[in-house]
């Protein structure tokens, strides 16, 4: 994978196309892969794609209008429904909407999906309004701008609805293994074998990043080359406060967890919920957060 720090020739509609021929992408992979337990016709279980406190900030959500953002294939979208709510999911990449809707009825779960730009998720569900918004987990570093983002949300919120974002905290970016002298070329260089961590990238960067991938974060084949460049943008814990409490929302609560719902590092251990932690005997960090605001 490379990168490339600050602007770039591109302007933010052609970034987002390329991310969304990118998800599109990826979508075939990633119904395949074992890391989303979807392979082989298994039904989706949304469960551990929550971690354990997400319930308890949201509170009870059956018999309420719910709207999941950037929801790519859905996996938490149906956990939702599950519970009762009256479900939307909405994505930038229309493959993965597709996929969101077979993996629906394999499940038996009534589930509405919208093929949309976050952006444009106003206009396009046409004036509806939401109990509950959803977002999180990789997803706002696809949006270029936050601010225009949280006046959509606003727009798409009734009076007294909530927006909830569970995401991955800035500064694990930030984070890169420590090479130990000893260490072997096959652990050097390599995050998911580092046996220490230090702050090696800049916490407060922010601009877009450039990448290319041939390969997806899950196990599987790689992906057309075609497809291989995508943009994410760096936003600061500061800029999602930001752009929340400047389009009239108030900031109600806000978690800094040490957990993660995935194995990042070799070393990190399951939690009794399926998530993951880095071991006890190690100073706790923030690797992800969950915020909660609403009508200001």
């Amino acid at each position: 994978m490379t990168e490339a720090p600050g602007e770039l020739a591109l302007n933010h509609q052609d970034m987002m196309r390329a991310n969304e021929l990118n998800w599109d992408a990826r979508t075939s992979v990633h119904i395949a892969s074992k890391y989303y337990g979807l392979h082989e016709g298994e039904t989706p279980d949304p469960s551990h794609w929550f971690a354990p406190f997400e319930w308890e900030d949201m509170g009870e959500v059956s018999g309420l209008d719910v709207l999941h953002l950037q929801c790519h294939l859905g996996t938490e979208t149906i956990a939702f429904a599950q519970r009762g709510a009256k479900t939307v999911g909405l994505d930038l990449s229309g493959e993965a909407i597709s996929s969101a809707r077979e993996l629906a009825d394999r499940a038996g779960i009534s589930v509405e999906y919208v093929h949309a730009n976050v952006y444009d998720a106003a206009d396009v569900l046409e004036g509806r309004q939401f109990d509950i918004i959803y977002t999180g987990k990789g997803a706002l570093y696809y949006l270029p701008d936050l601010g225009p983002w949280a006046e959509t949300v606003a727009r798409l919120l009734r009076p007294g609805g909530k927006l909830y974002v569970a995401e991955f905290h800035p500064l694990l970016n930030a984070l890169r293994p420590r090479p130990h002298e000893g260490d072997g070329p096959d652990l050097v260089g390599h995050d998911r074998h580092a046996r220490s961590l230090e702050v090696g990238h800049d916490y407060l960067a922010n601009g877009v990043m450039r990448r290319e991938s041939t390969h997806t974060y899950t196990d599987g084949p790689a992906i057309e080359e075609s497809a291989k460049d995508f943009f994410e943008w760096m936003h600061g814990l500061d800029d999602v406060i930001n752009a929340i409490t400047g389009a009239g929302l108030r900031v109600e609560s806000l978690r800094e967890s040490p957990l993660l719902p995935w194995r990042r590092w070799e070393r990190m251990s399951p939690t009794p919920e399926g998530w993951w932690q880095l071991p006890a005997d190690e100073p706790r960090i923030p690797l992800f957060y969950a915020l909660l605001a609403g009508q200001g």
